[in-house]
């Protein structure tokens, strides 16, 4: 269902009634900003609209927003796209669910003339512009990490993102081009667990039955939520032996753990916002921004998780 944001268009409409009163011909114009998520079912891509939502309310009077939740479905994220089309936007943004599968659709906004910010994840095809970090060089951090903990030798499960995804693919590829050279570190499982802390708790709870201790030594998970999962798996099959667990995103909760020794390190990942929002503005004023926004990545460790706490998501 397309949501709008209500705070805004009331405050705009409040705005515009007492202008109007004054000098009738000089009514402010309003920008269109429609924004599809991939989906709603994770706490980081929540934190992504919410605050590129509070951010319109506070600062951007003039701007009326639309997102829409693809749940996680990419047929119904390309009707939600089609959709968005038809309602007059000055700008699109997209966080796709998968690149293949969107597309087309987002070809044909921009064959329409509707400028594209694609957020976090991309297309195969031209856009406007591309915000997020780059996953390539965090998964092979990532990597990095545990061959320098484990002196190039340590067997590894992997859970990954959605499949399809480009952040899941950049941060396997990464992952496994940060483990190059080093034989002796091998990944004995890795699946795909879509982001998700039951997923991947479920994935785990079957997993532990599998491998017994000894029998992995690190997991490295695509989102912190996963990381959550696998820590709560191995406390209640009473499971201690030591298991290094390194993630993606930052989440504040993650940054704890990082802090309380429970996990080793996680490599925040923006949520590009208020970013998105920010640029969508520019270009829909007439502005021309770079090709790549590019956000940066922080690795949290024992060594700065005291100073990260609280900046996550």
């Amino acid at each position: 269902m397309t949501v709008i944001s209500r705070r805004g268009a009331l405050m705009l409409t409040a705005s515009a009634a007492g202008f109007a009163l004054a000098r009738p011909a000089l009514a402010q114009k309003r920008y269109r900003i429609g924004f599809s998520q991939a989906t709603m079912n994770h706490p980081w891509r929540v934190a992504m609209v919410e605050t590129n939502n509070a951010y319109i309310d506070v600062n951007l009077s003039d701007v009326e927003f639309i997102f829409t939740d693809g749940q996680d479905n990419a047929n119904k994220q390309v009707a939600d796209v089609e959709s968005l089309m038809v309602q007059g936007l000055d700008v699109l943004m997209i966080s796709p669910v998968t690149a293949d599968a969107l597309t087309p659709v987002v070809a044909d906004v921009m064959a329409a003339g509707i400028p594209v910010l694609t957020i976090d994840r991309e297309v195969n095809t031209d856009v406007t512009s591309h915000i997020g970090a780059r996953n390539l060089p965090i998964g092979e951090a990532a990597g990095q990490f545990l061959v320098n903990k484990f002196g190039g030798k340590a067997k590894i499960i992997e859970l990954q993102g959605s499949a399809g995804a480009s952040a899941t693919v950049d941060r396997n590829v990464g992952f496994a081009n940060g483990l190059k050279g080093h034989e002796g570190m091998k990944i004995v499982a890795n699946p795909y667990c879509d982001y998700l802390q039951e997923k991947a708790l479920a994935y785990m709870v079957d997993a532990l039955q599998r491998f017994g201790p000894g029998e992995f030594d690190a997991i490295y998970t695509h989102a912190d939520e996963m990381a959550f999962a696998a820590i709560q798996a191995m406390e209640e099959a009473g499971r201690t032996d030591p298991v290094s667990i390194v993630a993606i995103n930052g989440a504040n909760g993650a940054i704890d753990l990082v802090a309380e020794g429970k996990m080793d390190a996680t490599f925040t990942y923006p949520y590009c916002a208020p970013e998105g929002v920010q640029y969508a503005y520019k270009v829909a004023k007439g502005e021309t921004i770079e090709k790549e926004i590019i956000l940066n990545s922080v690795a949290v460790t024992a060594e700065n998780a005291e100073e990260m706490r609280g900046k996550g998501y």
